[in-house]
């Protein structure tokens, strides 16, 4: 080809050619042994063009690839990188990716839990950890060029989300942003926020997934296609157009319409013939059990599958099920290096330990190849899972939906027993982001042809919601940012009340807030344009329109006014008249269906019964007999003058409104009684505009006005009141955006109000007592700076520190307020009651300044369900009898012993230095920080 070229066109390729192999993409190209896909070059070329970049795609299509291209540019310029993931099982398999790549020497591990090399010029950490660190101004900021935040949709996550807004926002300007996420509906509109706050932002978007997704139903011993692909006329798929499997449409309608009970017709049970065919149907459809579907699976080729179970007990009780089956998945050979790795990643397990940690059950389980996951297991138990599941020695896993947060476990299979899970209120159906990160796990990029996702026939299942799930591939992103204490003092501590109100202006939750408004604001312009059109309409040559058409306004509400007062006080008179008839009075019913002569048969009040009951009363309904001889219960409508009785009749005992001719007999005693009397008309009083004063003023001064003489005067008020009409709703609709704007700093101004009320904050100062709240992070940091304040902790050993603060930390899954959780007695037992009381008065000052706790801002009440553990763990007794006395999965009490860790860590740094609670804190450190809790295998 280069034949055909001029010397001058062959010059300028050679040329390129040498510039793209100088630059850092073609360095980092060669580092891996296939090609990068088009959008990650595109990514990659926009990072060593000094721009920030947004890669949106799905997962297991490669994005992290971007991410290690930003560590490989910081190490080609000499500056750092942080890469930052939002769990720390996320962290620990990103710190070992990277060291594999780069070495040890040059990547450190900064969690909650670890300290790996932290002057590396590549640290992996958890989002929170370089949040605390851009307040605290750590000098490990130094250098830095660009931050990887992997998993950024992270930030809609409720309880954590905001913390990804504070990092963006704070970052210094120099940093250039590298943001990762699933695929989202909304990928624009966040990189315009990026974009705002952090300059020129690259919005790449990828809908192509490496590896095709199949998705399927498995109902009974059939696997069914949940689509069914659309071919045109010479055999070729038509790209776009999936419909239902119709087979599947079939299977729902008839299951669904099953016929259950009895026969109406006959009023028997089902014939014979239909309970034959119910049989029949029932054989076919059926929810196949976990073993059935592993082996379903394991027979198709469709191996290793992750099994999704939205509960922790029911993963467990998957793998009981596979063993006491009898299920195995590994060959001898398979079996002896799942055994090997095993005891050599838990070595430095306490024997101890082991029973209590269900270790035996467990090794058993992955020697056979099947394994759970979930948040509940010890964190050395999940990462050998993992490292199995990848190495392929376990092929069937069972898991929470924790695993789809970025763990890296592609399988062939992924199945979702059911669709409905427990979001922490309530059962709830997947949302269709959910569905798509779990199906995510499916297909292996270089392993697999394609991947499947398998979700189990349930009754009453309907296959169009499945298909639009699994059709609607993306999800907005939504912010969940919230102002809280802590960011409140760090912020005003750096840049003042005024500037730190600007900068919380700039999150993504006010930009959404104010995208949000874009509309009412188009209406709002509009609305202006239209009444400057009507302005110009009424100007009256005589004089000021506006001004005349205000008075006939006032006049018309005026009089409408009174109006209403009159029928008010036309139907209280008529209510009252009403309420004085009694049994056997002659009335006139002045007009409805019923209108006429008629004798009261029952006054229609309510009875001293039915009051007590709450009876909901409306006025008199008198019962009452027409001279035609019918019975009707009338209402207040039928009166609206008052009535007076004309005569009275005595009603004979015998009188049965339900006998004909007992009404005929009555009714013709009542129109020979008082047929002959002719009632009096109502006179209408006096109306009150008459005598009214101010109407006499407004009609006055509009016969007065220059603009009353007007030829057109009609043709001004017709304009004018349309001006005013859209006044009124362009009034309305800037309201609506008032309430939706700034929503984000006046939640930061009464955070304020209330920090200055307790002398936190004096204006643009942070005092003493506020710099001690800004060292101290979580959802009970005024609490904890409060219990400082007041010395609760100032005579607690160290064990006992350790109980009062796991209050601060601990929140169970699920309340429960009918047991109240065992205490340590003493002084640790009084400390936590004043903590309570504490929290008490907090929560009445959050009332009145408004800040509401249900809108995530705010202290919720400590809960010390953990703390009778966390007394005993720190007091030295073993896992096996502190696990046995609260019942608590071991990885949970291992995940809230490191959390309880770093909130003592935070009080030993924010108390008084060389004080009794900086030193126990610490000695409670030492003492949790023993056995399973301080064994990791990381570092």
């Amino acid at each position: 080809m280069t034949d055909d070229m001029s010397p001058a066109e062959r010059y300028a390729l050679a040329k390129r050619r040498a510039a793209e192999q100088a630059t850092a993409l073609a360095s980092f190209r060669e580092m891996y042994d296939f090609e990068l896909d088009p959008f990650q070059i595109d990514a990659c070329e926009a990072l060593e063009a000094g721009k920030g970049v947004l890669v949106a795609a799905p997962t297991g299509s490669g994005k992290t690839i971007v991410g290690e291209f930003a560590v490989h540019l910081a190490l080609r310029e000499g500056r750092k990188c942080f890469y930052t993931t939002p769990i720390k099982a996320l962290s620990n398999q990103k710190y070992n990716d990277l060291v594999k790549r780069y070495g040890a020497e040059k990547v450190g591990l900064l969690t909650g839990d670890n300290s790996v090399n932290s002057d590396a010029p590549v640290l992996v950490m958890t989002t929170e950890v370089l949040r605390n660190m851009l307040y605290a101004g750590s000098q490990a900021l130094n250098g830095l060029g660009h931050v990887v935040m992997d998993e950024v949709h992270y930030l809609s996550d409720r309880f954590r989300g905001a913390v990804w807004e504070e990092v963006i926002i704070h970052l210094p300007e120099s940093v250039t942003l590298v943001s990762l996420s699933a695929t989202v509906s909304n990928a624009e509109e966040f990189g315009d926020w990026l974009d705002t706050v952090r300059g020129d932002t690259e919005v790449i978007v990828s809908e192509h997934r490496p590896v095709p997704l199949w998705q399927h139903v498995l109902a009974g011993r059939r696997m069914y296609d949940l689509f069914e692909e659309k071919t045109g006329p010479d055999g070729t798929p038509v790209t776009g157009r999936r419909e239902v499997n119709p087979d599947l449409v079939r299977l729902a309608r008839m299951e669904n319409s099953r016929p259950f009970g009895r026969d109406r017709r006959r009023g028997k049970m089902l014939r014979e013939a239909d309970r034959e065919r119910e049989r029949r149907q029932r054989s076919r459809i059926w929810t196949p059990s976990r073993v059935e579907v592993i082996e379903r699976l394991d027979a198709e080729g469709l191996l290793p599958a992750i099994t999704f179970i939205f509960s922790r007990a029911g993963c467990e009780s998957a793998v009981q099920q596979c063993l006491y089956a009898g299920l195995r998945l590994n060959d001898d050979e398979a079996r002896a290096r799942v055994r090997s790795i095993v005891e050599e990643r838990t070595a430095a397990l306490p024997d101890e330990d082991l029973h209590v940690l269900g270790y035996f059950e467990w090794l058993e389980g992955l020697e056979r190849g099947i394994a759970a996951h979930h948040a509940g297991m010890l964190p050395t138990f999940k990462e050998v899972v993992e490292e199995l599941f990848v190495k392929g020695l376990v092929k069937a896993v069972f898991a929470t939906e924790t695993l789809a947060l970025g763990i890296n476990m592609p399988a062939r299979s992924v199945v979702l027993e059911k669709l409905v899970k427990w979001n922490g209120e309530q059962h709830a159906d997947i949302t269709p982001g959910e569905y798509t990160q779990l199906t995510g796990r499916a297909g292996r990029r270089g392993i697999d042809v394609e991947g499947h996702a398998v979700v189990l026939w349930q009754r009453a299942m309907d296959p169009g919601a499945l298909a639009g799930l699994a059709g609607t591939r993306t999800y907005p992103l939504r912010s969940s940012f919230k102002p809280s204490y802590n960011m409140a003092v760090n912020l005003v501590s750096q840049f003042g009340r005024h500037r730190s109100r600007e900068l919380l202006e700039t999150s993504f939750a006010q930009f959404q807030a104010d995208r949000s408004v874009v509309g009412i604001s188009r209406q709002v312009q509009k609305n202006e344009e239209g009444l400057a059109g009507y302005r110009e309409a009424i100007t009256c040559h005589l004089g000021d329109f506006d001004e005349y058409a205000r008075l006939r306004r006032e006049l018309k509400e005026r009089e409408t006014e009174l109006a209403k007062q009159g029928a008010a006080q036309r139907r209280a008179a008529a209510a009252a008249a009403l309420e004085k008839l009694k049994p056997g009075d002659v009335i006139h019913v002045p007009t409805g269906k019923f209108a006429g002569l008629a004798l009261v048969l029952d006054p229609g009040l309510p009875g001293r019964a039915d009051r007590s009951r709450g009876y909901d009363y409306e006025g008199p309904r008198p019962l009452v007999l027409t001279a035609e001889r019918q019975v009707k219960r009338l209402a207040a409508l039928d009166f609206p003058v008052p009535v007076e009785p004309l005569e009275r009749m005595r009603i004979p005992r015998t009188f049965n409104p339900r006998s004909p001719q007992s009404r005929r007999d009555l009714a013709s005693a009542l129109r020979t009684k008082a047929g002959h009397i002719v009632p009096e008309r109502h006179r209408k009083g006096r109306s009150a505009a008459v005598d009214d004063a101010e109407i006499s003023r407004l009609r006055t001064a509009i016969r007065a006005h220059p603009c009353h003489g007007c030829d057109e005067r009609e043709d001004h008020a017709r304009w004018a009141e349309r001006y005013h009409r859209l006044q009124r709703d362009t009034r309305q609709l800037e309201r609506r955006i008032e309430g939706r704007t700034n929503t984000i700093a006046r939640t930061f101004d009464r955070i304020c109000a209330l920090l200055t009320d307790l002398d936190y904050l004096r204006n643009d100062e942070v005092t003493e007592q506020g710099r001690r709240l800004a060292r101290l992070y979580g959802e009970l940091d005024l609490l904890a700076s409060e219990c400082l304040r007041e010395g609760v902790w100032d005579g607690l050993a160290p064990a006992e520190l350790a109980a009062c603060a796991s209050a601060l930390v601990y929140e169970a899954r699920m309340s429960d307020d009918a047991v109240a959780p065992k205490l340590p007695s003493g002084e640790a037992k009084a400390a936590l009651g004043e903590m309570v009381r504490i929290w008490g008065r907090l929560d009445a000052l959050e009332e009145a300044h408004r800040i509401n706790q249900a809108e995530g801002v705010g202290q919720r009440e400590p809960d010390l369900g953990f703390a009778w553990a966390a007394y005993r763990w720190a007091s030295g007794h073993g896992l096996d009898e502190v696990l046995r006395e609260i019942e608590m999965p071991a990885g949970d009490f291992v995940r809230w012993t490191k959390q309880l860790i770093d909130v003592l860590g935070q009080i030993a740094a924010a108390a008084p230095h060389g004080s009794p609670v900086a030193r126990n804190a610490r000695k409670a450190v030492d003492g949790l920080l023993r056995g399973v809790v301080a064994y990791s295998s990381v570092g």
